[in-house]
């Protein structure tokens, strides 16, 4: 792990991602503490952890200086609060105005004022990506199962279509079956997508028995990349799979893959494919296996 910061504060959300975050960060020696946040992560995964709400930054800062940390990373799920429902502390008091001025113009706007939160305080904020590289999407395929023509045109199609939603900050994923768009991420996150896409009539999607169709996942265009990389794990496989999609593509580099073995078994079991494409806007494809 590259950088001159010595002690990581992990603020934990929900999901796998955090847990991946830790360990890395552990085996490194590295991990100072961990705020698992209330309502998203589950303290009793992380060893020692500390309990905040979204409101409490004071107690956050608090937490992060008693344990010496020098840097801080965000990892895991958490969804868009309501602001009215927030109960802040006096720090939070100070910066909710802000947060709220920044979320009205888009997710990206409001990470980016959260960092600048942190840096403020003196800590470096480093990306999931930095302290886990080894969940870096490498470029290639995870499992045996390989897309055909009509699957490569709508993978990269849906790249393209994930690209341009998420240039106006609206979602990082797309679902694409046989060229016609059949959903687009926002704030329901993609395993809601997928719920919405395995509710479509067959004739328009796949089906276990004859897939069709792929979910491609990436960051939006300029976006913050130290916070809220696309993930994909055995979650996603399992919600394409049931949607009857044929696989899931992501650009190399532009996704983390929570444990490559799993995803590769899980997409190989369900007789998906998942392609990471080594270029980052999906307009090449991917030259070698993974």
């Amino acid at each position: 792990m590259a950088g001159a910061w010595t002690r990581l504060g992990l603020i934990a959300g929900g999901g796998e991602l955090p847990v991946h975050v830790a360990e890395a960060a552990r085996a490194d020696g590295r991990l100072a503490t961990v705020v698992a946040l209330k309502g998203f992560a589950d303290p009793a995964r992380f060893e020692g952890a500390k309990t905040r709400g979204l409101g409490e930054l004071g107690g956050v800062m608090k937490d992060l200086a008693q344990a010496r940390c020098d840097a801080v990373c965000f990892a895991g799920i958490v969804s868009r609060p309501d602001f009215s429902q927030i109960k802040p502390d006096f720090k939070g008091i100070s910066v909710l105005p802000k947060m709220i001025a920044a979320a009205a113009r888009g997710d990206d706007a409001l990470l980016r004022t959260v960092i600048g939160v942190f840096e403020a305080e003196g800590l470096a904020v480093v990306g999931a990506d930095e302290i886990a590289r080894e969940l870096t999407a490498r470029e290639g395929y995870l499992g045996a199962q390989r897309p055909d023509e009509a699957q490569r045109r709508d993978a990269l199609r849906a790249l393209h279509i994930a690209g341009v939603i998420g240039a106006e900050d609206v979602g990082q994923g797309a679902v694409v079956c046989d060229g016609l768009v059949l959903a687009v991420e926002a704030q329901e996150g993609t395993d809601a997508m997928l719920q919405r896409v395995a509710g479509l009539p067959e004739t328009i999607r796949g089906a276990p028995e004859q897939r069709r169709g792929v979910l491609a996942k990436r960051p939006k265009p300029g976006q913050e990349r130290r916070i809220d990389l696309p993930v994909i794990g055995v979650s996603t496989v399992e919600g394409a799979a049931c949607a009857g999609l044929a696989g899931i593509a992501a650009p190399a580099g532009g996704a983390l893959i929570l444990g490559a073995e799993a995803v590769a078994r899980a997409a190989e079991d369900a007789g998906l494919f998942v392609w990471i494409v080594n270029d980052a806007a999906g307009g090449e494809e991917a030259a070698g296996d993974g």
